[in-house]
């Protein structure tokens, strides 16, 4: 099926001092669409997605090469605004991380940070991306209240609406529902279900059942090369390499 790329990998290589961790990986990110980044551990995903987004500028000895194209606009090239490619992605690691404020602050603080000051407008963003995290039934009556008193479900719904509050036009996620119980990671999956006709979605997960529920496309890495990358419904039935349809057949882990 032909697609729009939103995210584009041209000969991306990274090494950790002496350690290469991605080998010359070619790729293309679909819009509007759910990507699942599979293979066992150590085999270069969180490197992936930490390369769209840049964080790997703070890793000391991270070594980048090769390129990424954002709309056509490669976010390693000299001059690149790494605050603007930052707010175009929101993150959701492993464990939620609310900022040490109330339930309000934690959404307002992107506005906020980029000069929102009219409190009605503060208090419509509010209120939408805790609806569309599914959280607004659960707190808006508690909205002062410290983020540290919810859940560790409802902070990770919680961390998705403060990333949605930024506008930004892809979701990132490292592992988002590793952390959850089974209830709130079906949450979080039924987020992401529903959110991806308004935004590209990537996520790294160790859990082929969960790819195989949330993703169009599948990205299958091992040690730290791209093994193969194709449309979901391909690759769990017809996979082409040998070494893809032992992983997804528990050969190995």
């Amino acid at each position: 099926m032909e697609f729009t790329p939103h995210i584009e990998v041209k000969d991306l290589s990274v090494a950790y001092g002496a350690e290469t961790a991605l080998k010359n990986i070619n790729l293309a990110i679909p819009r509007n669409r759910i990507t699942a980044i599979i293979g066992p551990s150590g085999c270069g995903k969180s490197t992936l997605l930490k390369s769209f987004n840049r964080m790997l500028d703070l890793v000391e000895d991270a070594r980048v090469s090769g390129g990424i194209l954002l709309d056509g606009q490669d976010i390693y090239a000299p001059g690149a605004d790494v605050n603007k490619i930052r707010r175009k992605m929101g993150l959701l690691s492993q464990r939620p991380f609310p900022l040490p404020m109330s339930i309000y602050d934690n959404v307002a603080f992107g506005p906020r940070l980029h000069g929102m000051r009219d409190r009605r407008e503060l208090d419509a963003i509010v209120e939408r991306y805790l609806r569309d995290a599914e959280l607004w039934e659960e707190v808006s009556g508690k909205l002062q209240a410290p983020a540290s008193q919810l859940s560790v479900g409802q902070q990770q719904r919680l961390c998705l609406a403060r990333g949605l509050a930024v506008e930004p036009h892809i979701i990132l996620g490292d592992e988002p529902t590793s952390a959850l119980d089974p209830k709130s990671s079906r949450a979080i999956e039924e987020r992401f279900l529903a959110l991806k006709k308004d935004y590209t979605i990537v996520i790294v997960t160790h859990i082929l059942r969960q790819a195989r529920r949330l993703a169009d496309y599948v990205v299958f890495l091992y040690l730290g090369e791209m093994i193969e990358a194709s449309e979901a419904e391909e690759f769990f039935a017809r996979p082409r390499e040998n070494l893809t349809r032992e992983y997804i057949g528990g050969g190995f882990s």
